[in-house]
């Protein structure tokens, strides 16, 4: 049988070290007030046969209550207030320094908490493990500092979870949605270096792949871009590529009609559009950030979000071989195709193409070949959204459609109306218009609903102060993070403020 340390390592079970505990606290009591040697060996025998009848691996903690428990159940009190003490002294030495069991635990690779957290990390890898032991001094800073103690402790007891201490200790948010039209349109700045609007689509999707690296090492959670600010260069690699078949044909002294010129354009565009979305999809899983995996990153395809018909038809190619290039998977080390994990894919259902009669039907029948096969992409409904996201106090059906972050949590509706105007700065900015790119969420925190109904007894008057009380300590945890971001300056993460 194992147990799981404060550390988070796996241990076998010793019943030994249980006996000496109440041993201990068993000779500072008075002398009537003692345990028997059977009575001990009772006490840690029951012990012994809760943790195995638990049904999952205990941790220390809980031990160390069930302890207390079969002492006063004997009615020994003074002997189990004595080793209350003694645990509340040691708890006192374990302040002074939380860390370092469980640093050297994950370096040694035989830290389950971390080997079972999150399986997008090799817990192995030295980058991984290097952001790891930068998370263990964050949580430790943020539950002995940080946090008020009612918090910590709602956290440590499971009524409500704070997720992501490993970051709070930085000035760093969430999720975002990336305003990639504005740095490719507007030139952004990447490392210190001026990154102008590209003169292609391949050169396009490659700087956004820049840009997501950058955006995925300046927060701890999931992004979006959007097919739709990628399409305007489809245009602009269109019309150069018009110009150097047309260069081709005067230098060879050939003639050609305009439908021969235009078939050998979009021939080579197509290959150009192929070239560029491979260039995401393979920079995208290969890409390391500074917290040692692949950027979680999420690509939206949304046939309405597109201002001219002529740049939707634009983007309804794109969409096609994104759709095809995740159909057909990448390889892995083997030289097997397989299901690459990110991407993920995010494609919207509207009027355009769910009929069989509509002009993008095409695409809805690839995307679901596609989901049949890789189980992406994941589909969100242009009528659902627009009934439920009311930015601007308008009717159900007339509000916003828009992708979720990487982390698959929206954005609420901006219901400012911008009326703070443009303090982004951003160069797409259109007075009047609900802002979602370039925005982003500060964090999470999570209630045990479970727990409120368990505690509540079938009791519904109760179960709702609970409910009401833990919520409350929900807003009381996500104030902490609003207040932790406060006053960040915008050298924090230049590509995310500047």
């Amino acid at each position: 049988m194992k147990i799981i340390k404060r550390s988070g390592s796996e241990v076998a079970f010793d019943i030994n070290k249980i006996v000496h505990a109440i041993e201990g606290a068993n000779n500072e009591a008075e002398p009537n007030e003692r345990l028997t040697a059977d009575q001990i060996a009772f006490a840690a025998h029951s012990v012994e046969w809760l943790c195995e009848r638990a049904g999952h691996t205990v941790s220390v903690e809980e031990i160390q209550d069930m302890v207390e428990n079969q002492i006063m159940a004997l009615g020994r009190y003074d002997v189990a207030r004595r080793y209350i003490i003694y645990r509340y002294v040691q708890s006192l030495k374990r302040t002074a320094n939380t860390t370092d069991d469980r640093i050297l635990s994950l370096i040694e690779c035989n830290n389950e908490e971390v080997k079972q957290e999150n399986s997008n990390k090799n817990p192995t890898v030295n980058s991984v493990q290097r952001d790891y032991m930068a998370g263990e001094v964050s949580k430790d800073l943020t539950m002995r500092m940080l946090l008020p103690q009612d918090v910590v402790k709602a956290h440590e007891e499971g009524i409500i979870h704070f997720h992501d201490s490993d970051y709070f200790a930085q000035h760093m948010h969430n999720c975002d949605l990336v305003n990639l039209e504005d740095m490719l349109q507007n030139g952004t700045v990447i490392s210190g270096t001026m990154i102008e609007r590209p003169h292609s689509f391949s050169t396009a999707c490659n700087i956004a792949t820049q840009i997501i690296a950058q955006v995925a090492s300046c927060q701890y959670g999931g992004q979006s871009i959007s097919l739709t600010h990628l399409a305007p260069f489809v245009d602009v690699s269109r019309q150069k590529i018009r110009r150097q078949v047309l260069d081709e044909i005067n230098t060879l002294g050939l003639e050609a009609s305009p439908d021969k010129v235009a078939e050998v354009v979009e021939g080579r565009l197509r290959d150009e559009i192929r070239r560029g979305v491979q260039t995401i999809q393979y920079q995208v899983v290969t890409l390391m950030t500074t917290n040692g995996q692949a950027p979680f990153v999420t690509v939206f395809m949304y046939l309405g979000e597109a201002r001219t018909d002529a740049e939707r038809h634009d983007l309804a190619m794109i969409i096609e071989e994104v759709l095809r290039q995740r159909y057909e998977g990448v390889k892995n080390e083997a030289g097997v195709w397989i299901t690459p994990a990110f991407p993920k894919l995010i494609y919207v259902l509207e009027e355009s193409n769910i009929h069989e009669d509509s002009p993008y039907f095409y695409l809805t029948k690839l995307a679901a070949k596609c989901a049949a096969k890789r189980m992406v992409p994941d589909y969100i409904s242009e009528k659902k959204m627009r009934e439920l996201k009311l930015s601007k106090g308008e009717q159900p059906g007339e509000g916003d459609c828009y992708t979720c972050m990487g982390c698959r949590s929206f954005l609420t509706p901006d219901r400012s109306g911008n009326g703070f105007d443009n303090i982004a700065n951003a160069g797409n900015y259109e007075p009047g218009k609900p802002k979602y790119y370039g925005r982003f969420n500060q964090g999470v925190v999570t209630i045990n609903l479970v727990d409120v109904a368990c505690s509540s007894k079938g009791d519904e008057k109760k179960f709702w102060e609970i409910f009401d009380e833990r919520l409350e300590l929900c807003h009381r945890a996500l104030r902490c993070r609003h207040e932790r971001l406060l006053g960040t300056t915008s050298d924090a993460a230049p590509i995310l403020w500047q």
